[in-house]
């Protein structure tokens, strides 16, 4: 089970890459000013990789009139200028790749594989997509709706957005987040976590690198409840994108309702994997691990609580758990790694707490346990099955974010639905089956903003990502995402000279 294989020696230099700083403020980086400084650490070894000053509101302040000051000339450039720039930008990104997957890799604790393979190459190709997204962000033309008059819309950028993004996937959704408003021809300040920094300040500094104006996108490495505030309460910031749980998310919308800002929220999820009885029991099953594993199940989108329809329900739990039992933890930079640890020991024992306080309730089937040996200083847990558990129980209804997922029986069609729906989130979720009116009548009632049919995680970049209920609202990526940063005028033109003449005679009579 435990392999940690050969790991490279040769991790990433980041003390060295940030001796100037964690901040990134028109096109430089810099040191922060709170006064205090926070410390990177790698979930793998819990050494020490970068001790940093963070952020305080007056580095926000620095940001915002950085990105303020860049907005005229980006917002005024044509859309194919900004898509040359997204283009070079794509490249740049390729190019830096290995560095990209390390850094991420050394943060996160997400083994090298996944990196390389998954969040470095889905960026790129993010880029590349909104590059050339960026030619076809128009408004529209229309005739003449209203007597001697003809109409048309435009679609313009909002101005200054304010994003705060999630430890989990530090890369992508700074990507996610900077892509869409720069492509519209808005400006930005991104926070990443503080746990989490480096390849979003990397991400600024490819952007410097391909041409991209200095001030257009800055970083800001701060804490939620310093940096995180002050920028969101920002009077010149006209937007705040954040992602994160639903508990911040509504202190995040709580302050940004002081000020009237337009706002994004994708939030938590406790995505359903709902198993009909005539699905293919061993592509479900691998599809269940994969799903629920991915990023050592800190996913708001992974498979967190699977429904099984009972005569498939006991061969499924036995699977899967045969399954993750296979699963090879260990470090990140080794080969062989399939599971690399949670981003801190602090969210490994919060994870440890919700499956020991569910073994008074349910049946811990495989798992649940820190492992010890090689990885004992790590913040790594085994791959967890947990069945029978009560729906309304803590471990079925609560985000748990680890690599624990949660198995219950159902009966009917009607009942495996129902408890799909039944809770407060809404972010995704997948059925299996092989009858295509089943699997298109979960795809009609599952409240969810994305539903999977025989598969469950994958993402591109033409598809759109948010949430329904309490995961939030506002759509990641695709085309949609243009709706989020981009406000809608409308233009009205008078195309005789006298209708205002005509307009005012109806109303106020001749005089």
């Amino acid at each position: 089970m435990h392999n940690p294989g050969n790991a490279t020696p040769d991790r990433f230099p980041a003390q060295d890459r940030f001796a100037d700083g964690a901040q990134y403020i028109a096109g430089r980086l810099t040191k922060g000013t709170s006064g205090r400084t926070h410390t990177v650490v790698d979930p793998a070894t819990g050494e020490d990789v970068l001790t940093y000053d963070l952020a305080g509101p007056d580095d926000v302040d620095a940001a915002v009139a950085a990105a303020q000051a860049a907005f005229p000339g980006w917002a005024g450039a044509t859309p194919g200028e900004r898509s040359d720039a997204l283009h070079r930008f794509a490249a740049v990104l390729a190019e830096r790749a290995e560095d990209f997957a390390r850094a991420e890799s050394l943060q996160c604790g997400k083994p090298l594989k996944l990196t390389r393979e998954f969040d470095v190459p889905g960026t790129v190709d993010n880029a590349a997509f909104f590059a050339g997204a960026a030619r076809h962000l128009q408004g529209q033309s229309a005739g003449e709706y209203s007597g001697d008059h003809t109409s048309y819309v435009r679609r313009e950028p909002i101005g200054v957005v304010g994003s705060i993004a999630p430890w989990n996937y530090p890369l992508q959704m700074a990507a996610w987040k900077i892509l869409p408003a720069i492509a519209a021809g808005n400006t930005i300040v991104l926070k990443p976590a503080e746990i989490t920094p480096l390849t979003s300040l990397m991400f600024a500094q490819a952007a410097t690198e391909a041409g991209i104006p200095d001030g257009v996108i800055n970083v800001v490495s701060g804490t939620g409840r310093e940096a995180g505030e002050h920028l969101v309460a920002h009077p010149d910031v006209a937007m705040t994108s954040f992602t994160g749980s639903t508990a911040v998310g509504k202190r995040v919308a709580e302050v940004a309702t002081a000020t009237v800002k337009r706002l994004h929220l994708e939030l938590g999820g406790k995505a359903p994997f709902l198993v009909f009885d005539d699905a293919d029991l061993d592509a479900a099953v691998h599809g269940a691990v994969a799903g629920s594993l991915i990023n050592t199940g800190q996913d708001c989108t992974a498979a967190t609580r699977a429904y099984v329809q009972r005569p498939l329900y006991e061969a499924f739990v036995e699977k899967t758990a045969a399954l993750m039992d296979t699963v090879r933890v260990g470090d990140p930079f080794a080969s062989g790694t399939d599971l690399g640890p949670l981003v801190s020991h602090v969210q490994r024992d919060r994870v440890a707490a919700f499956v020991d306080r569910a073994r008074s309730y349910a049946r811990v089937v495989t798992g649940g346990e820190v492992p010890q040996g090689d990885l004992k200083d790590g913040a790594y847990y085994r791959p967890t099955l947990v069945a029978d558990a009560a729906q309304d129980s803590e471990v079925v209804q609560s985000e748990i974010f680890g690599p624990v997922l949660v198995v219950l029986p159902f009966d009917t069609d009607d009942e495996g639905i129902r408890l799909a729906n039944d809770t407060p989130y809404g972010l995704a979720a997948s059925a299996w089956s092989r009858d295509v009116y089943r699997a298109n009548r979960a795809t009609r009632e599952i409240k969810a903003g994305c539903v999977w049919i025989n598969d469950h995680i994958p993402i591109i970049s033409e598809m759109p990502h948010g949430g329904y209920k309490a995961s939030g609202f506002g759509k990641d990526m695709s085309a949609y995402s243009f709706e989020e940063y981009t406000q809608v005028k409308h233009v009205m033109f008078d195309n005789t000279a006298v209708a205002a003449k005509d307009w005012h005679r109806t109303v106020f009579g001749d005089r």
